[in-house]
């Protein structure tokens, strides 16, 4: 968090005297908060929280702004939600919102955050690739993203065929049988991000990428980033019907079980690379024999249990996956608009480069043994 403060006295000292600033934060599954806050020698200033909650009783909105006023932008996230709580009337409900979302809103309006509508996003959907240059692809485009080669980008991943994808500080040996795996022709490949591993076959799993500039999470911690940057999926498999949730820290929930897991990794020039994995149908028996840590949190109520553990979409939505896909493009694009941006020639020979010299190769595979 003392990050946070730093970049805030920074931006603190490029904002005009008297200027206003706005910023917006989405609720994870909830309403929208809304800040326009003016920032006067580093301090706030006629702060102005707006939004969709609903809020009881109605002086309680008085009493959040009045709480802001003279806080310093240097000041801990923490310290600003002390300030609300402290100036909140006995008995107040916030309802669909949150102190924690009161102050995401404020610190995205004075860090200048962007919204998902200020960017042209485009769209990566191709065919099937192998899985070492799916890893290859994701730290191409999020380089590409960060130096401002290529517009923000959601990209859908279709696989050629089975592997396990460890994350990045994991051990081989631990997470993975390897024999098990060799036997069902299963490749083991290590991706940038942390996280766990995550066990693939063609047309099991719904997978895709954001590549996005750090304006759009800028106020938010890791930790808030992954419900906001996950939202308009919640928001699209709620429209198809699904019951669903963000269960932290990276976690797509259901009434039934675990839908998919994020990812995610910050690179150096600031830019966001956050990926998702949703189950579409799984093998249970053939996951239980390749992920040791799947063998292992099974071991009590047998393999067959994985499939209560990750509830597939297959059986949620009764939809073939082609179209549950469809509908995500859908969706997100009525949302922030949406145009084609294929993978260029450029981008395709520096991921086969990095495959070669990176991704490939046993040092990086093996990094943590």
């Amino acid at each position: 968090m003392l990050l946070v403060g730093a970049v805030l006295v920074g931006l603190s000292m490029l904002l005009e005297k008297g200027c206003v600033v706005h910023g917006e934060f989405k609720v994870a599954g909830g309403k929208l908060v809304a800040a326009d806050v003016e920032v006067v020698e580093g301090r706030l200033s006629r702060v102005r929280v707006s939004g969709d909650f609903f809020l009881e009783p109605d002086e309680a909105l008085e009493a959040i702004n009045a709480s802001l006023e003279g806080a310093g932008v240097s000041e801990e996230p923490e310290e600003w939600a002390r300030r609300i709580r402290g100036g909140l009337p006995e008995g107040a409900r916030l309802v669909g919102f949150s102190v924690e979302a009161v102050v995401s809103a404020v610190r995205r309006a004075v860090t200048r955050a962007s919204g998902w509508a200020d960017h042209e996003w485009e769209l990566v959907r191709e065919g099937p690739r192998s899985p070492l240059m799916h890893m290859a692809l994701d730290e191409v485009l999020a380089e590409e993203v960060g130096a401002g080669r290529r517009g923000p980008t959601l990209r859908f991943w279709e696989w050629a065929s089975p592997a396990v994808i460890l994350g990045g500080f994991q051990s081989v040996s631990n997470e993975v049988d390897l024999g098990a795996a060799e036997r069902h022709g299963v490749e083991v490949v290590r991706r940038i991000t942390g996280g766990g591993a995550m066990f693939v076959e063609p047309g099991n799993t719904v997978t895709y990428s954001l590549y996005a500039p750090p304006s759009l999470v800028a106020g938010l911690s890791v930790a808030e980033s992954y419900p906001f940057l996950d939202d308009w999926v919640l928001g699209v498999l709620g429209d198809l019907g699904l019951n669903v949730w963000y269960q932290p820290l990276n976690d797509i929930a259901s009434d039934g079980g675990k839908i998919g897991g994020a990812a995610q990794k910050r690179l150096a020039s600031g830019a966001v690379l956050h990926h998702v994995t949703m189950s579409y149908s799984i093998d249970a028996a053939k996951l239980g024999e390749v992920l040791r840590v799947g063998r292992e949190k099974l071991s009590d109520k047998g393999v067959a249990s994985a499939a209560k553990r990750v509830d597939p979409l297959a059986r949620q939505t009764g939809l073939a996956r082609g179209v549950v896909i469809d509908r995500l493009i859908a969706g997100f694009r009525s949302r922030f608009g949406l145009v084609e941006g294929p993978v260029s020639a450029a981008e395709e020979s520096r991921a086969g480069e990095l495959v070669g010299s990176k991704f490939g190769t046993r040092e990086w595979l093996w990094r943590v043994p």
